[in-house]
Order: C-alpha cells, then structure tokens, then sequence
C-alpha cells in the first residue's frame, strides 16, 4: 500500500510540528505573546530576567523567585578553558564564530553534560543565559587590544554587558532600552534557530548541543543576521535622501532588503514598533549619519514600492548603533537573548520527547535500471 504524500509547504511555513505552550503569534494582527503576555507590556513594564524567567518556568516569578533568579544569573564568570579558548584566538574568528564555538565548549565543565532531565536542562539554562554575553564582551574587548572587564555580579544584565562592552557603565536609559531589546529578541515560537534546537534535543541529545545547534542556524543572514545586512544597506545609503533611490535599485536589481517581510506576519512586526521608538528617541541626541533618519526613510520607500512591511530586524541595528555596539555584534546579541527561548523549547521538547522527522517531496528521476557492466 502506498504511503500517505506529506502535506506540501514552502519550508514548512503554516506546518505544526510540535506543540508549545511557550509563545504565540498572532500574524494577521500583528501580535507576539509570550505564555500568554503581550509582547509590548512585557517589553514596558518587565525587565529581562523576568522574561528569561516566564519563558523557562511557565509564570513571571514572585519577588523571591527573581532574587533567586538574579543570583543565578550572577555567575557570569566563564569556565577556564572558555577563557583559554577566547583569550587565545581573539582575532583569529568572527564574534559568532567565538560564540558557537564556546557554548559548545561549555559542556566540557558541565558535571552532567549528557543529562536531559528537567533540573538539569534549567540549570544550564540559566548558565547559558548567564554567560553567553560575558563570551560576547570579553572577545570583543580583546580583540580591540582592550583589557576585558569581568563581570559584575551586582549589576543587572542589560547593565552588566554594557558595561563589560565599553569600560563604562551606561546610562540608566540606555541600559533600560537595551534591556527591552533584550525582551523583543528573546523567543518567536518555531524559527529556524529554534526548530534546529528543538531537531537536536528531540533525538535525546543534551542541551548544549542543542543550542549550539541553535547558533549555527542563527548565524545566518536570512535569520539572525538580518539586522547586521540591513544595517550594511543603511550604510551603503549614507543620507535619508539617497534611501528612496536605493530601494528602488535593490528591488530593480533583485536584492535583498534586510529588514522587511516575515515568514509569519502579514503586517507590521510587532517588536519593529518598540524598536522604531527606542531608535528614534535616541537619535534626538544627534549625531551623524542619523541612523534612525535613514532607517525611517528606507522603511517608508520600501513600503510604497514594494508594499513591504518592517521586521524586528530594522530598527534593531540603529539601536544598537546609539547605544556603541558594533555591527557584527547584533548577530551574538540576538542570540544571548534568544537562548532563553530555545532553552524552554528543549525543556518542553525533552519533557515529551518524539524525534521530528518530517517528509521530503521527491523531485528526482522516476525508477531507473541501473546499467549492465561488459568488464
């Protein structure tokens, strides 16, 4: 008998492949929550660890649940042959190079590497959580023949990357908005980055190599390196002025436009309208080229010529820019933000654990003879 076809898609776009509690997305109306919450309240009224928190455990924590989250979140020192690995190849590799490779690497101190119970997976977890940005901080700051600056376990976490970034400490507004990018960037259901932790952990494979799965699929510029790519074109363009012109050559020209259109939404992203504020108050500071000037004239173009709508991609790159953080960090921010949401999908994946093997369509030659050999 032959076997029921696989549903047909586009990459599984509109395909339930598991089902998860975690986060939700509303596309027509251009909504994100998560486990239940509105992405724009939780961005104004909750910090990140509250977030990293919810995502992981299910329910915002009470006033003791998040000091004793904080204290978790407060080992941010590395293992020393993470250390080793960063201080010895510094300019060696890309910051998300560095990034993969270390997360991998942090299995090595873990003392039940290969463990997929729940207490474990929350456990590193919260490592992960803890210590992919003091990874992020310390390679770039050596790679800039810079002292690192080690973490500090008083501070917040948008206070202490900051401050471990630059050498100084940040000014309250600027550590609050990079807090909320924080909360924008830290889960969206089944993307590819997700779904390739989700992959891994559902063959019963650890955590850590789940996400390291996870960052290699980030790496990519149609995914988390989208807001590097678009910051590149904001570049290339120079002046709002010249914004209307270069969208029209990129789309004559069958390129990309980093920072518009989504696999999911049919509207406006929700985390671009929080961003597209935060950038836009910053650039009130002055400065020049005015990267929110040219983001705003590049997204109007764009949408009167091609009706294309902004992702979380667009203003994300213009913020980071105000706040001192060079393009090729966007990439491993975006990930020491979403590890809290691939944590709580392998965490929900290991707790009813199937192995996720969908179908290919076959597109090949029909059934062939294989040739008869004379010598």
């Amino acid at each position: 008998m032959a076997s029921k076809p696989a549903k047909k898609s586009v990459a599984l776009s509109g395909v339930a492949v598991a089902e998860t509690a975690v986060c939700s997305i509303d596309p027509e109306r251009g909504i994100l929550r998560y486990r239940g919450y509105d992405i724009a309240d939780l961005a104004e009224h909750s910090t990140y660890e509250e977030v990293a928190y919810l995502l992981l455990e299910g329910e915002l924590p009470s006033e003791e649940q998040l000091r004793a989250f904080k204290e978790e979140l407060a080992q941010r020192e590395l293992p020393a042959n993470a250390r080793a690995l960063i201080d010895g190849n510094a300019h060696d590799v890309s910051p998300m190079e560095m990034l993969r490779t270390a997360a991998s690497l942090h299995s090595f101190a873990d003392p039940a590497e290969a463990a997929i119970d729940r207490d474990n997976d929350r456990r590193k977890a919260a490592a992960l959580i803890a210590q992919l940005p003091t990874i992020v901080a310390r390679h770039h700051r050596l790679r800039q023949e810079l002292a690192p600056v080690e973490p500090d376990p008083a501070l917040s976490y948008a206070e202490n990357f900051l401050t471990m970034l630059r050498g100084e400490s940040p000014t309250e507004r600027e550590a609050r908005a990079f807090d909320v990018a924080m909360i924008l960037h830290a889960e969206h259901e089944l993307n590819a980055s997700t779904f390739a932790a989700r992959v891994v952990a559902g063959t019963g494979a650890d955590l850590h190599s789940a996400i390291t799965a996870a960052i290699c699929a980030l790496k990519g510029p149609t995914h988390g390196g989208a807001n590097e790519a678009a910051m590149r074109t904001f570049e290339e363009f120079g002046s709002p002025e010249a914004a209307e012109e270069g969208v029209r050559r990129y789309l004559a020209e069958k390129r990309t436009l980093y920072g518009f259109g989504h696999p999911v939404y049919v509207t406006t992203d929700p985390r671009a309208r929080i961003l597209k504020r935060l950038s836009e108050e910053f650039s009130q500071d002055g400065g020049e080229p005015n990267w929110y000037a040219i983001t705003e004239a590049t997204e109007r173009a764009a949408h009167e010529q091609k009706g294309l709508w902004p992702n979380v991609d667009l203003y994300s790159g213009s913020l980071y820019r105000y706040l001192g953080i060079p393009n090729d960090l966007f990439t491993p921010l975006f990930e020491c933000s979403r590890v809290a949401g691939q944590a709580a999908h392998v965490l929900e994946q290991h707790a009813n654990n199937r192995i996720i093997r969908p179908a290919g369509e076959y597109v090949g030659p029909g059934e062939r003879e294989l040739p008869v050999r004379t010598s």
